[in-house]
C-alpha cells in the first residue's frame, strides 16, 4: 500500500513526518521548486532575503517541536520582548510585553482603567482558550455520527465546559458569536488598544472588527497562544528554515519529497483513490492520497464531480476562500524610525498599524466593494534585527502584511495596475508613521491576493485556505461531510489549513489529519 500527499507546505510536511513514522513511507509532491507553501524565505533583491507570506508562526505546539527534533535542525525561534508595538498618528505607541504587568504598566498612562482591567481580561481570555485547546488537537466530532467515541468525546467537552464556572460559560457562549469590536469595547475604552487585541480576530480573513462570529476567531487563536495582542513568535532566517527542517524531519522517518512535481488529477475508481497524475502525464498509483492544497482547489479541481455526487458538489463550491490579504516586502538601506519608538529592540516584534476600530472597519469596507484600502492596516515585522544576514551590511528587510486587499478589483480593474496603487497607499500609510522612509527603499517585492492563487496555489488568495468563520469552523471546517479529514472517496483526506484548526504555522491540521488515517487505516485493517 502507498500514500501520496500532495503540497510540501508545513501542513503536508508535517503529516509525511507523522505518516512515515507509523511506517506508511509517503511520497510528497510538491508543484514548486522549494518545500515550504507560504512559509518560505524568498531573496527579494540580490542579497536581501525576506518572509514571503507569513513572518510570524504558531507557536508551534511543544510535541511537534520535540518529535521532528527542530532545535536540533537548526530552528532557532525568536520569542521577542516586547511581542507587539501599536504605533499610533498623532501620540506614543502602546507597547505589549511579554510580562503582562508590564503592558498594563504601559497602558497606564493612557487608561487608568484599562490598566486595572488588563490583567484580568488575560486571565478570562487564558481560562477560555485552555477550554479549547483541547479541541485543537482531536478530529471533530461528525455531526451525522453517534458512535460511542464521539459520544464519550462530545460528552468530555459538555463536563470541561460545565468546570469552567457559570461566569465563564456565559462568557464563552456569548463571545464567540459576538462582533470583536464589541468584545473589546465591554472591558476596554482606549482606542488603540481596542484596535491591537481586535486585529487578531480579523488578520487573514475577509471580516472587519464588526462582523458577527470574530469573537470565534480571537477565541480560536488564544487557544494556541493566549496573549491578547497575539503571537509574535518568528525564526531567525525566516519561516523557510523551519520549513527545510521539517522537510528533512520527514525525510529521516523514511518519507521521500520530489519537487517539481505539480497534480494536475486525483484518480478514482468505484469510490475508492487509485492515485494522482502529474501534469506531465506521469501516472502515480495509490491507496491513499492525503491533500495539503486547499479544499476547492482539491475537490473541484483534482476530482471528477462525478466522484464527489452532486450536494458534496454544492457544498464545495459554496465554501468561502475569497482572501484580503497583500504583501508587500521591502530592502531598506537603512532601519526606519517610528514616531514615539526610541529603542531599537521595541522594533524586534510585531509592528501594528490600526489605531481605531473605525480605522479597521473603514479599511474592510473598501474591500467589500471591490477597492483597495486608501489607509490599510499593516502587520509588519523587520527580520533582520534578529538576523543581519538577511541583508547586506547595515541594509534591512520589511515584511508587511497589508488587508484589506480585495481578490477581485471593482470597475473592470485587474492587479496589473493595482499594484501601484495598492504600493502607494502603503507608502503613503508608512510615512505618516516613519518619517523618510520612502527615502530607504532599495527594491520592493508585491504579492497580491491573484499572486497568492497563481504562485502559491491559494484559491481565491485566502492564506488560510478559506474564511475562519462560525460557518467554516470546527465540526464544519471546511463543511459538513469533510470536517473529520476525510471525503466521500475511500482514501483520500484532506490535511491543509483548510480544515481544522485551520490556518497559521501551527502544524495542527497535518499532524491531526495523520492521527485520523493512521487510526482509521488502523480499523480497516482489523
Amino acid at each position: 500500500m502507498s500514500t501520496i500527499i500532495i503540497g510540501a507546505g508545513h501542513n503536508g510536511l508535517t503529516a509525511a513526518f507523522y505518516l512515515a513514522k507509523a511506517g506508511l513511507k509517503p511520497l510528497v509532491l510538491e508543484r514548486r521548486e522549494v518545500v515550504g507553501g507560504a512559509a518560505v524565505t524568498e531573496e527579494i533583491a540580490p542579497g536581501y532575503h525576506c518572509p514571503a507570506l507569513a513572518h510570524t508562526v504558531g507557536p508551534l505546539p511543544e510535541a511537534v517541536v520535540r518529535d521532528m527534533e527542530l532545535v536540533r535542525r537548526g530552528v532557532e525561534f525568536v520569542m521577542p520582548d516586547p511581542r507587539v508595538v501599536a504605533l499610533s498618528p498623532d501620540g506614543p505607541p502602546l507597547v505589549f510585553h511579554r510580562d503582562p504587568r508590564r503592558t498594563a504598566e504601559a497602558i497606564r498612562p493612557l487608561s487608568e482603567r484599562d490598566a486595572g482591567r488588563y490583567g484580568e481580561f488575560c486571565a478570562v481570555l487564558g481560562r477560555l482558550g485552555q477550554f479549547v485547546a483541547p479541541l485543537l488537537d482531536a478530529t471533530p466530532p461528525s455531526l451525522n455520527a453517534s458512535s460511542t467515541t464521539e459520544l464519550w468525546n462530545l460528552l468530555k467537552i459538555g463536563r470541561r465546559f460545565r468546570a469552567l464556572g457559570r461566569r465563564d460559560e456565559f462568557r464563552l457562549l456569548r463571545y464567540a458569536p459576538m462582533a470583536v469590536a464589541d468584545l473589546v469595547a465591554e472591558w476596554f475604552d482606549t482606542p488603540l488598544l481596542q484596535a491591537t487585541i481586535a486585529a487578531r480576530a480579523i488578520f487573514g480573513t475577509a471580516q472587519g472588527p464588526w462582523s458577527a462570529g470574530t469573537g470565534a476567531v480571537l477565541l480560536l487563536n488564544s487557544a494556541i497562544d493566549p496573549a491578547p495582542e497575539g503571537s509574535s513568535v518568528t525564526v531567525k532566517g525566516g519561516p523557510g528554515v523551519l520549513t527545510r527542517a521539517m522537510a528533512d524531519a520527514a525525510r529521516d522517518m523514511g518519507a521521500e519529497i520530489r519537487t517539481v512535481a505539480s497534480v494536475e488529477r486525483i484518480t478514482v475508481e468505484h469510490g475508492r483513490v487509485r492515485g494522482v497524475v502529474l501534469a506531465d502525464g506521469t501516472e502515480i498509483p495509490a491507496d491513499t492520497v492525503v491533500s495539503n492544497a486547499d479544499p476547492r482547489r482539491t475537490l473541484l479541481g483534482m476530482v471528477d464531480a462525478v466522484d464527489l455526487g452532486p450536494a458534496f458538489v454544492t457544498r464545495a463550491r459554496n465554501y468561502r476562500c475569497r482572501g484580503t490579504l497583500a504583501k508587500i516586502n521591502l530592502a531598506l538601506s537603512a532601519l526606519p524610525a517610528f514616531r514615539g519608538v526610541g529603542a531599537r529592540e521595541d522594533l524586534g516584534g510585531r509592528l501594528h498599524i490600526g489605531p481605531d476600530i473605525d480605522y479597521l472597519e473603514r479599511a474592510f469596507d473598501a474591500s467589500k466593494y471591490g477597492e483597495i484600502s486608501p489607509a490599510p492596516y499593516l502587520d509588519i515585522t523587520i527580520p533582520t534585527l534578529h538576523d543581519p544576514s538577511l541583508a547586506p551590511d547595515g541594509r534591512h528587510v520589511m515584511s508587511i502584511a497589508v488587508q484589506f486587499a480585495p481578490y477581485s478589483l471593482a470597475k473592470g480593474e485587474d492587479w496589473s495596475t493595482g499594484k501601484d496603487v495598492l504600493a502607494a497607499n502603503v507608502m503613503r500609510t508608512l510615512e505618516t508613521y516613519a518619517p523618510g522612509i520612502r527615502g530607504l527603499v532599495e527594491h520592493q517585492q508585491i504579492i497580491t491576493p491573484v499572486d497568492l492563487e497563481r504562485t502559491y496555489g491559494l484559491t481565491g488568495g485566502h492564506i488560510f485556505h478559506g474564511e475562519p468563520s462560525l460557518d467554516q469552523l470546527f465540526t464544519m471546517r471546511p463543511f459538513l461531510g469533510c470536517a473529520q479529514y476525510a471525503t466521500p472517496i475511500d482514501g483520500l483526506y484532506l490535511c491543509g489549513a483548510g480544515t481544522h484548526p485551520g490556518g497559521g504555522v501551527t502544524a495542527g491540521p497535518g499532524r491531526n489529519a495523520a492521527a485520523e488515517i493512521v487510526r482509521r487505516r488502523g480499523q480497516a485493517g482489523r
